[in-house]
């Protein structure tokens, strides 16, 4: 029995998850190019594979289609928008991912940018190095209004971690009746927030989720964080309102197109991070252990 791995740093930091596979006698092969797959290259390096532990990489139909012996996806990670969930089940391939492991570390991120945000932080590292002793006046995260958009996990551990800064939290989540926060619809949350952080899955018709009529809601100087998916935001408009000094910022970790070669590089006002946001050493081993625990088990069952 053979099962590829697909994410290009997968044990780097810990070999008890592949450790559990060398126990259960299971044969794996690494994606060894160092970055997300493509879709010929999945199918390629699948082949004669009945698992894999994935990354982000495209799981279409295409793909499945090509891979006639594959039996289980395990989704190193929360998202699954790069998995047509529905097709694979109609293939008998079972879908599992981790909702778990990366929850803390994304929570911390968002809280990390929202500050870094606000007190300028990178701005005025870059002015040092550039010789310029430059003191730029910031913002206090106390008293914002902090609006949420997806209350699940991540969003929840955001909101909780939010609490002793003193910040007033709404959300909006259809799938959520949280009375602990107030609960509001889309636009008047963008138009209530100081600062909208995203933690939710793309539209089922894979739309933008804050275009640039969305983006226009927010008020003059409020600042957009996403760490949740690449699309959620057009990144146009998003360009076009930070240019035109609408908006007072952004922190962005995820992007229509990775890797992001787009013209919010030269923003000033704008944190870019190459998707980082289970990138803690603690958080990444947690997660890569249950990736493998859930393909074990769901090879278990299917015997």
């Amino acid at each position: 029995m053979k099962i590829a791995i697909t994410t290009s740093s997968f044990a780097r930091y810990s070999e008890e998850p592949l450790e559990l596979l060398r126990q259960e006698g299971i044969e794996y092969i690494l994606n060894d190019i160092g970055r997300t797959l493509t879709e010929d290259e999945t199918i390629q390096l699948l082949q004669g594979c009945t698992g894999v532990a994935a990354g982000t990489e495209p799981y279409s139909k295409r793909v499945i289609d090509a891979l006639p012996e594959l039996k289980i996806i395990s989704r190193c990670g929360t998202g699954m928008d790069s998995v047509d969930a529905g097709y694979a089940r109609t293939k008998g391939i079972t879908v599992c991912n981790t909702p778990d492991g990366p929850t803390v570390a994304v929570a911390e991120l968002t809280i990390g940018l929202m500050l870094t945000l606000l007190r300028q932080v990178p701005h005025q590292d870059r002015d040092i190095r550039n010789g310029v002793w430059k003191k730029r006046m910031g913002n206090l995260l106390n008293g914002k209004h902090v609006g949420i958009v997806g209350l699940g996990r991540i969003g929840h551990a955001v909101a909780k971690r939010l609490e002793p800064f003193g910040v007033e939290i709404a959300y909006h989540d259809p799938f959520v009746d949280d009375k602990t926060y107030s609960k509001l619809g889309l636009d008047p949350l963008m138009d209530w927030a100081d600062i909208i952080t995203l933690h939710c899955a793309k539209p089922e018709n894979g739309a933008t989720l804050l275009d640039l009529g969305r983006l226009s809601l927010m008020r003059p100087g409020s600042f957009v964080i996403n760490v949740s998916r690449g699309g959620l935001i057009d990144e146009k408009a998003l360009y076009g309102l930070l240019t035109a000094g609408h908006l007072g910022g952004a922190a962005l970790d995820v992007y229509s197109k990775e890797p992001y070669e787009g013209p919010l590089k030269d923003m000033d006002n704008v944190i870019l991070t190459p998707h980082i946001g289970s990138y803690a050493r603690e958080a990444r081993i947690i997660m890569e252990t249950d990736t493998i625990k859930n393909l074990i088990g769901a090879l278990h069952s299917g015997e």
